[in-house]
């Protein structure tokens, strides 16, 4: 039943997230007056320092499942053999994580890294639906500033420079994190290889 409401987030849709957490902090409305707390009763969407924290713990809600989906595949993969060799020649716990778990967890990493790094570079559905890029212009990010510049403000010129600025940034991250993860692709993660 845990694992249910854990993994729950992963299987909803972005808009209807951003639709209940407008309606949850809502400080008129909301979960502060329907609790009648009034430390909730903030502008949580209108303060420019608030929603920023507000975006980071929903963005990851709901995908840290996801990310830990990953992970756990990860570390499932790696041979136990490793472990119980590490074990007889007397390493603890925190010696097998630094010399085992995170070499073998390498290449699941840099995709999860990559995955994380490309997509706040293209996240826009929460922020849409949630602030419309407000209050004033604060969460006005470079996918959603390339929407409201296209279909808004009918330059789709501009959009499509944006939108290319965007795909080259994206393509030299995800290069760079390859890169500082390394680029020997013969070497085997169950072999030990890092």
């Amino acid at each position: 039943m845990l694992a249910i409401l854990y993994f729950l987030p992963l299987l909803l849709s972005s808009a209807a997230i951003a639709i209940t957490y407008k309606t949850l902090l809502d400080p008129y409305f909301g979960l502060s007056a329907g609790l009648g707390i009034p430390a909730l009763a903030q502008d949580w969407l209108g303060d420019t320092t608030l929603v920023w924290y507000v975006l980071v713990f929903i963005i990851a809600w709901q995908f840290i499942p996801f990310h830990t989906l990953i992970y756990q595949g990860g570390v499932r993969q790696i041979p136990r053999q490793l472990y119980e060799a590490a074990e007889i020649d007397g390493a603890g716990r925190v010696s097998q994580f630094f010399h085992i778990t995170l070499p073998q967890l390498k290449y699941t990493i840099i995709t999860s890294s990559t995955l994380m790094a490309i997509g706040a570079l293209t996240y826009f559905d929460i922020i849409f639906v949630l602030t419309g890029g407000g209050p004033g212009v604060a969460t006005r990010i470079l996918p959603l500033d390339m929407y409201l510049t296209g279909f808004r403000g009918n330059e789709m010129g501009v959009a499509s420079c944006l939108a290319v600025i965007l795909v080259v940034f994206g393509l030299l991250l995800a290069m760079g994190i390859q890169r500082l993860g390394g680029t020997d692709a013969t070497s085997s993660q169950l072999e030990g290889g890092v």
